[in-house]
């Protein structure tokens, strides 16, 4: 017969759940993603005022100004995709997973691994965007005044991008925890000081010159610093759930844990900013006038991305902390709960761009061609961004569950179709802008269908996808 002590040497002690992590567990779970995402959407609505009024203050330097930002504007929303979504959604995942099994101790520890993670990634990808800046805008389509815009504002803000790595890697160990509250804050309360700080430091004020471009990249890299500090601040203090502390031996297999999904994450992310990439080099070869309407038009698909980042940081804390637990169904119909909302969410976005597309579009410039392009563009690809919201939503369950073979083969149809497509209508269609989002369409759509096969299946564990698909 086992007694009480050899049932403890057989199965160690684990932490009792705080009333964050049984809410997670236990509670029903449309109500519970709505409240943890609630916060992050708040988050995600500032930035986009941030985002906006940053665009408008630039479209007053000119449309020299809107190309230049539209070309950096990609490199920018890869460096937010990969530190939040990509290793911060690894982070979180982690982080959920070793919460879920009850494993404080580790969650502290995986804390400082990702800041060494997050530090490394922000410096090295700085070194590389200023090294290369010209060549790289330059083969984007940038020309003239187009690409000098490109380079001031590009330059100013990497000088900064270190900051914005350690932001969202400090948040996303505050998310994996199930803390939203806590980096919705700090990020909000960040967002007026961001608002005065672009329009002094772009058209400057008083004694503070006026730099143009190149001051609303400084703002924003401002703007990182400070978040950064708060953020470590409190961690170290042990609030919201983890501490950060340099007291934890750094560990190759706590690296590994955060990579093993990070890393393919951030894969997964540049393929999806490729996609952009790609879609701006095919229109940049109709004129600047034209990139920068598409430029503005795909802001609204950028800044649907947020919306559902809302949802998806709920999803990888969700997902993995009942994976964790061993409550396999749950997680499985979390994820689908999760595509269904942010279906919603973006699709209603989505009808709203199609209809009323100057609304958007006349805010920031009065060009006609600009306004024509980026009309086109929503008018045809806004429709379909039910297909982004479901497509991305079950990425972010994936990373719940620690399996990103089929997100990453997703994200390679997407591309692949967009590639061959575009290549397809500049051959037979030359400059076809409508042909072109067409070919956008379809590459959203296929992204969709391959990120929700794996989550059909009830295979224990989660997606059954390995590390392939």
């Amino acid at each position: 017969m086992t007694t009480v002590n050899q049932a403890a040497t057989l199965s160690p002690p684990r932490a009792l759940p705080n009333a964050r992590t049984r809410m997670i567990l236990e509670a029903p779970v449309l109500p519970t993603l709505l409240a943890l995402a609630a916060p992050n959407l708040v988050v995600m609505l500032a930035q986009a005022l941030a985002n906006f009024l940053e665009s408008y203050y630039v479209g007053l330097l000119g449309v020299d100004a809107l190309a230049g930002a539209a070309l950096v504007f990609p490199l920018v929303m890869l460096m937010m995709m990969m530190s939040a979504g990509g290793i911060g959604g690894g982070i979180s995942s982690a982080v959920a997973r070793s919460l879920g099994a009850g494993d404080q101790d580790k969650a502290d520890a995986l804390a400082l691994h990702a800041v060494v993670i997050v530090l490394v990634f922000g410096l090295v990808c700085s070194a590389i965007v200023i090294g290369f800046a010209v060549p790289l805008y330059g083969a984007l389509g940038g020309q003239g005044a187009a690409l000098d815009a490109a380079v001031a504002y590009s330059n100013a803000l990497f000088c900064g991008v270190v900051f914005l790595w350690l932001m969202n890697g400090l948040s996303a160990v505050l998310r994996g925890a199930g803390n939203m509250r806590l980096p919705a804050l700090v990020m909000v309360g960040g967002v007026p000081l961001l608002l005065v700080l672009s329009p002094v430091l772009i058209f400057g004020f008083g004694p503070v010159p006026a730099l143009g471009i190149t001051g609303a990249g400084l703002a924003l890299a401002g703007y990182y610093l400070i978040a950064t500090v708060i953020l470590a601040a409190t961690l170290i203090r042990g609030r919201g759930g983890v501490r950060l502390s340099l007291h934890h031996s750094l560990r190759r297999a706590l690296f590994g844990e955060i990579l093993g999904v990070g890393l393919w994450s951030s894969l997964n992310t540049v393929l999806s900013n490729l996609c952009v990439v790609v879609a701006t080099f095919f229109v940049a070869r109709t004129s600047m006038e034209a990139l920068a309407g598409f430029g503005l038009g795909i802001r609204i698909e950028y800044l649907q991305i947020p919306i559902v980042f809302g949802f998806g940081t709920a999803l990888v804390a969700m997902v993995g902390m009942n994976l964790g637990a061993g409550q396999f169904q749950r997680a499985r119909r979390i994820a689908w709960t999760g595509a269904a909302v942010a279906a919603i969410a973006t699709e209603t976005v989505g009808l709203a761009a199609a209809l009323f597309p100057h609304a958007w579009l006349s805010l920031f410039t009065d060009d006609p061609e600009a306004i024509a392009t980026g009309a086109l563009y929503l008018r045809i690809v806004a429709p379909a961004y039910a297909f982004l919201g479901v497509g991305l939503a079950l990425y972010f369950a994936s990373q719940g569950a620690g399996r990103m073979g089929w997100p990453l083969f997703a994200s390679v149809v997407r591309l692949t179709v967009l590639a061959l497509g575009c290549a397809l209508v500049a051959w037979w269609l030359p400059g076809n802008l409508a042909a072109l989002c067409a070919v956008m369409v379809a590459a959203l759509v296929a992204m969709a269908l391959f990120n929700g096969l794996p989550w059909l299946r009830q295979a224990p564990g989660g997606p059954d996808t390995g590390d392939t698909p």
